[in-house]
This record gives structure tokens, C-alpha cells and sequence, in this order.
């Protein structure tokens, strides 16, 4: 699936608009839109061939929340979208994928209910990755407002065992900081984890791509990058350019 590395601008959803959170925190959202579909529409125009999206609301909630955004952005791009955010169930799955996901992420329901994700990958080969999320070392769960027991490792056997295609692991203290990416750290963890890793978190500059983009044979296939082009650092195109050296 990635022959190359990929850089993948990612679109939240909070009450519709297209937002950026601050580490994390649904009380820390800076609106960049009201119109999802034109936001995906300029990032398909930049070349983006995979866009990620994701149902805070719904993350929170653990049930789609976004359903009607998600809907404008598969109307408006023909660029594969990855959905996530409450995917907690079969049903929620297939839901999603019926309205148009190309691919969906699973985080907390792989904690939460194992099994779901090894139904999903069954019944969607290919089409499924696990959302890894790390707060202090530590798995965090259903929006990032819990913390899971579990460790890391543990969390990435399972998606390895069920058979994702492959797992979004996002740095929370990193995200939406604009604070630069621990390329080395993405990097250890892809060697440990044995899947395709796509690096998520502190994206601020073209360098930070560049740095991830040199560890893609030890499995950090590409990266989802947020704030940084909502704030105009650096373009998708630029960062599509960075991505292949």
C-alpha cells in the first residue's frame, strides 16, 4: 500500500467546522473553516492522495457525530479519505465505508473490544488502521480523555494480530503544538511494532518531514500532518516535494 513516503493532511470535524485541537483538548479547538468539502477540495487541488479525517466529536461520544461533514468531503474529492473518530462497532464500520471511506482508523474499540478490529480487517482486507495513541508514554482512549493499561507494545500486537494495514501513532503532547516531530522515537517504534507506521503529532516545519521521510525502510511509511498547513508554514505541495527528498 505505501510504495513511497506519503504526507497526508488530516481534516477534524467539531460540530461540522474544520478545527485544530491543542494536545488533545476538545476546550482548545481553533476553528479554520465551516466548509469541510472546500477544505478537501484545496488539499486534492495540492495533490493530496489520501485524506485523514476525524469525528472528535464522535471520538468523544464513541458514535459518529460528523456523519453529514464527512459526507460533503466524499462528495467533493475523489481522493481516497481515511474516517475515524467512534468507530466502536461492525455496524459503525461498514457505516462508515458504505458512505464512501477508503480506509477507516480504529483506536479505542481495538483496546476496548479486540475482536472488532479482527472482524473489520477480516471483512475489509487492507482497509483498516489502528490508531495508537500515546500520552506520556502511556495509551490513551476514547478521545484521548482516558488512559488505557495496556502498554504500547501490547497495543500494536493486537493490531498486528488482527491484520491492520497499518497504525497512526500520534504523539499527544506533540499535537497541534507545532513543536517539531521525535523522528527518532517514530522510528523505534516502527522497528518494535512489526506494521506500517504513519507518524502523527508536532509536525512544524519541512524539516520534520524530511527527518521521518529518511526512516522509511525501517517502516515509517508516511506522516499526517494538521496545524502547520492551516497555519500557512509550509504548502501540501511543498510538503509532497519534502516527502520524496
Amino acid at each position: 500500500m505505501f510504495e513511497s513516503f506519503t504526507v497526508i493532511p488530516a481534516i477534524d470535524l467539531k460540530d461540522g467546522q474544520v478545527v485544530r485541537l491543542l494536545r488533545g483538548e476538545m476546550n482548545r479547538a481553533t476553528v479554520y473553516g465551516a466548509d469541510p468539502g472546500q477544505t478537501a477540495r484545496r488539499f486534492e487541488r495540492e495533490g493530496a492522495a489520501l485524506i485523514h479525517i476525524v469525528d472528535l466529536d464522535g471520538a468523544i461520544a464513541g458514535a459518529p457525530r460528523n456523519i453529514e461533514a464527512i459526507a460533503k468531503i466524499r462528495a467533493a474529492v475523489k481522493c481516497a479519505i481515511d474516517v475515524s473518530g467512534g468507530l466502536r462497532t461492525i455496524e459503525a464500520v461498514r457505516a462508515a465505508i458504505a458512505g464512501g471511506a477508503d480506509r477507516v482508523s480504529i483506536g479505542s474499540a481495538a483496546i476496548l473490544d479486540p475482536e472488532l478490529v479482527r472482524r473489520a480487517c477480516g471483512e475489509f482486507p487492507g482497509m483498516i488502521f489502528g490508531s495508537i495513541d500515546i500520552r506520556e508514554g502511556r495509551l490513551a482512549v476514547k478521545g484521548w480523555v482516558e488512559t488505557s493499561q495496556l502498554t504500547v507494545a501490547e497495543a500494536a500486537d493486537r493490531f498486528a494480530a488482527a491484520g491492520v494495514a497499518a497504525a497512526i501513532v500520534t504523539d499527544i503532547s506533540r499535537d497541534g503544538a507545532q513543536v517539531g516531530v521525535d523522528a527518532g522515537r517514530m522510528e523505534e517504534l516502527a522497528r518494535a511494532v512489526r506494521i506500517p507506521v504513519i507518524a502523527s503529532g508536532g509536525v512544524a516545519s519541512l524539516d520534520d518531514i524530511g527527518a521521518l521521510r529518511t526512516r522509511f525502510d525501517a517502516g515509517v511509511v508516511g506522516v499526517v500532518v494538521g496545524r502547520a498547513l492551516y497555519e500557512g508554514n509550509f504548502s501540501l505541495r511543498d510538503a509532497l516535494a519534502a516527502a520524496v527528498g
